[in-house]
């Protein structure tokens, strides 16, 4: 009987077998499809050559807050949907499948903005493009219902849930309920 490094040679060749054995019988997806088959669900598109060269445009924020710099009316107006556009940026720049989080919350910023944000960032992000690379990539959200409750879609809700303050840090009284006081 094999064991130790023969037995695992035994098994690696085996394994290396069945697949070639597989790929030269199997119908099944390969490349593309099979990409999609596995990620769709995870919210993961595929990227073009050019998509993926872009990628490191997206990627120089370095975090300085300039670019949330008046933005305080639209972060209000968003009701938790839009928490400034570093935030936005830095999640779809980093987390692919945070691009539907992200194209919501750049529904709240006109290209106009995006454009004057691109003048005053110190790494040169290209807004523009991230957005519409970012909305490309997105899936279709829901409009939101007659009562404001929204699309319902998980990424909508995780959005929601991550900016939205428990009711008890709304409540001041609620402090002195929370903790016992030191003796």
């Amino acid at each position: 009987m094999l064991s130790g490094r023969a037995l695992a040679l035994a098994v690696l060749a085996w394994s290396l077998l069945k697949v070639a054995v597989r790929r030269l019988f199997d119908d099944g997806p390969s490349g593309l499809a099979l990409f999609r088959e596995n990620y769709d669900a995870d919210g993961l598109p595929p990227l073009s050559p050019a998509e993926r060269a872009a990628l490191p445009r997206f990627s120089r924020c370095i975090a300085c807050g300039r670019c949330d710099l008046g933005e305080a009316e639209r972060i209000a107006a968003s009701r938790g949907a839009y928490r400034g556009l570093m935030t936005v940026v830095l999640a779809s720049s980093r987390s692919m499948p945070d691009f539907d989080a992200a194209a919501l919350a750049l529904a709240h910023v006109p290209e106009e903005v995006l454009a004057q944000k691109e003048r005053i960032c110190p790494t040169g992000v290209p807004f523009r493009e991230l957005a519409g690379f970012v909305r490309a990539k997105a899936r279709p959200q829901a409009p939101p219902s007659a009562d404001g409750a929204g699309s319902g879609e998980p990424s909508a809700l995780a959005l929601v849930a991550a900016v939205t303050s428990p009711a008890a840090d709304l409540d001041p009284s609620s402090a002195d309920r929370a903790a016992p006081e030191a003796t």
